[in-house]
C-alpha cells in the first residue's frame, strides 16, 4: 500500500497492480484480481485535480512454450476480469505469436539479459497495426550496471525496428526507492533511443491507449474516446471582406 501512495505523490494518476504467472513453476492458476476497493477504502485525489487515483489490475503471463498461449486463446472468465493483459515471450517464435495472433494489450521485452533473438519488422509492424504496445522496464537499469547495459542494448534494438512507436515504459517496482517520477522516466527514455516526444508519450498517451485497448478487449466491441479539439485562430484572410480580397488578388 505504501508503494502506491508513493506513486501518487510523484505525479502518477493511474497505477496497475501486476499479477505475474510463470508457467515454468508448478500449479499456476489464474485467480480473480483483487479489487482495489479492498486495498484502498478511500483512494487519494490526483494532485491538481478533483479526480481520484485510478487503480487497474494487470495479468502478465511468462510463456516459454507455444502450449502456454492456449490459455490466452480460451475464454477464461478470470482473464476477462483484468484491465490489462501482458505476455512475456521467451523465444522468437513466441514473440511472433504474441505480436500476430494473441489477444493481449502489452508485449514485454526482456531487459535483464541479452535477447536470444533479433527483432524482425513484420511481426512488430503487425503488432503496431493491431494496437498492441511494447513494454520496457526501467527498474533493472537503475539497480545493476550489467542489466543497465542489457536494457539499453535491447531497447535500442527494438527502436531500430519500431521507430519509437507503441512504446510503454513502466517500473515493475517492488520497493518505493525503485520508483521514479514521470519526467525522470521520460529522460530515461532518451537513453533507450526515443526522441523527446516519443519518451513523453511512453509515460502518458501510450499508457492511456493501452488502457483503452484493454477496455476494448474486455467489451469485445469497442470504446469511443472523445476529446475537445481546440479551435484554430482564424487566419488573416478570413477577416478580410470578399470584395477587398478579390481586388487584392486582381
Amino acid at each position: 500500500q505504501y508503494i502506491l501512495i508513493v506513486c501518487f505523490s510523484v505525479g502518477y494518476s493511474a497505477v496497475a497492480l501486476n499479477h505475474v504467472i510463470d508457467f515454468k513453476e508448478k500449479k499456476q492458476e489464474i485467480i480473480k484480481p483483487v479489487s482495489p476497493s479492498e486495498l484502498f477504502p478511500s483512494l487519494p485525489i490526483v494532485q491538481g485535480t478533483s479526480k481520484r487515483i485510478r487503480v487497474l489490475t494487470r495479468l502478465t503471463l511468462v510463456v516459454s512454450d507455444p502450449s502456454h498461449c492456449n490459455l490466452l486463446r480460451s475464454t477464461s472468465a478470470n482473464i476477462r476480469l483484468y484491465d490489462i493483459i501482458a505476455v512475456f515471450p521467451k523465444t522468437e517464435k513466441l514473440f511472433h505469436i504474441a505480436c500476430t495472433t494473441l489477444d493481449v494489450d502489452l508485449v514485454c521485452i526482456n531487459v535483464t539479459e541479452k535477447l536470444p533473438f533479433y527483432f524482425r519488422r513484420p511481426p512488430v509492424n503487425m503488432a503496431i497495426d493491431r494496437g498492441i504496445y511494447f513494454e520496457l522496464l526501467y527498474t533493472p537499469a537503475i539497480k545493476d550496471s550489467t542489466m543497465r547495459r542489457y536494457t539499453i542494448s535491447n531497447a535500442i534494438s527494438l527502436m531500430q525496428i519500431c521507430k519509437g512507436k507503441n512504446i510503454v515504459i513502466s517500473s515493475a517496482a517492488e520497493r518505493p526507492l525503485e520508483l521514479r517520477g514521470p519526467y525522470d522516466v521520460a529522460n530515461l527514455g532518451l537513453l533507450f533511443g526515443l526522441s523527446e516526444g516519443e519518451a513523453k508519450a511512453a509515460v502518458s498517451t501510450n499508457c492511456r491507449a493501452t488502457m483503452l485497448h484493454g477496455e476494448t478487449r474486455k467489451s469485445a466491441c469497442g470504446v469511443v474516446y472523445t476529446v475537445k479539439k481546440p479551435r484554430k485562430v482564424e487566419e488573416e484572410e478570413t477577416a478580410v471582406p470578399a470584395c477587398k480580397k478579390a481586388k487584392t488578388q486582381a
